[in-house]
């Protein structure tokens, strides 16, 4: 998601309560949530899912391109996944037969495991994208980023039975040349955004419809949202942009790798 205020996001007031202190087995260290309350403590760090070994190194650039060549565009989802809009935002995507990229929260992940894995039967990918998005990662340390994104890979991991995230999206774009370097190394591929469509900010499904088509110029990887509010002008917006690139010629895929 972009950056939309503040770095503690919507996601402190639903997991700031639930989350506690925890030492870290390997390093016996403690950190603090950025996304709770003040004086909350963060999600337990842990080590990496299961999969690790099987993780290869991919690219340490933040990827824009599509799979599907000049022509193709990346729809990418961010922020859930959600109960009430991830599944219409799955109903669309199948309507049209488009495959998308989901960046999910990790807290979210863990919460909604059966939609994880509904993401993933359907065909979808998995994004890692933060344990609770917050959006000025790139302001603290690098244990801090790290735990993030390591966190988060788990969480999804687990939640999605097994299948790891291919991509990492910073929070914000809070990206640090440490975060690529660590989400690269574990076989996820910083992703950026080409076209953000706003629809954080609920300007209208119009409005919305019209960013795409003015900006999609600029590149192939676009921006929306399954959470953090209501999202049904992001539901009737892509039930309009994906039969538009349909008939403009446009493929939709998947980011590089």
């Amino acid at each position: 998601m972009a950056r939309h205020g503040g770095g503690r996001g919507w996601y402190g007031k639903l997991v700031g309560a639930a989350l506690g202190v925890t030492i870290l087995a390997t390093g016996a260290s403690v950190w603090t949530a950025q996304a709770g309350a003040a004086g909350e403590a963060a999600p337990r760090a842990t080590a990496p899912a299961a999969a690790d070994r099987a993780a290869q190194p991919v690219d340490v650039t933040i990827a824009h391109a599509s799979e599907k060549g000049p022509r193709g565009v990346n729809i990418t989802i961010d922020d859930g996944p959600d109960p009430k809009w991830t599944p219409r935002v799955l109903d669309v995507l199948r309507e049209n037969g488009v495959k998308a990229t989901f960046c999910m929260v990790g807290t979210q992940a863990e919460a909604y495991p059966d939609l994880v894995k509904k993401v993933v039967a359907e065909g979808h990918r998995l994004c890692d994208h933060s344990v609770s998005h917050d959006t000025a990662m790139d302001k603290n340390a690098p244990t801090y980023q790290s735990r993030q994104i390591l966190d988060a890979e788990r969480m999804i991991t687990e939640a999605s039975g097994g299948v790891r995230p291919m991509y990492y999206r910073a929070p914000g774009g809070a990206f640090t040349p440490y975060s690529r370097k660590l989400a690269a190394s574990r076989g996820m591929r910083p992703l950026g955004w080409n076209v953000d469509t706003k629809d954080f900010e609920q300007p209208g499904a119009g409005a919305i419809v019209a960013t795409v088509q003015r900006e999609l110029a600029n590149g192939p990887t676009v921006l929306f949202h399954d959470a953090g509010g209501d999202r049904s002008q992001t539901v009737e917006a892509l039930r309009r942009v994906l039969p538009w690139l349909a008939e403009q010629g446009y493929t939709c895929g998947f980011p590089v790798r």
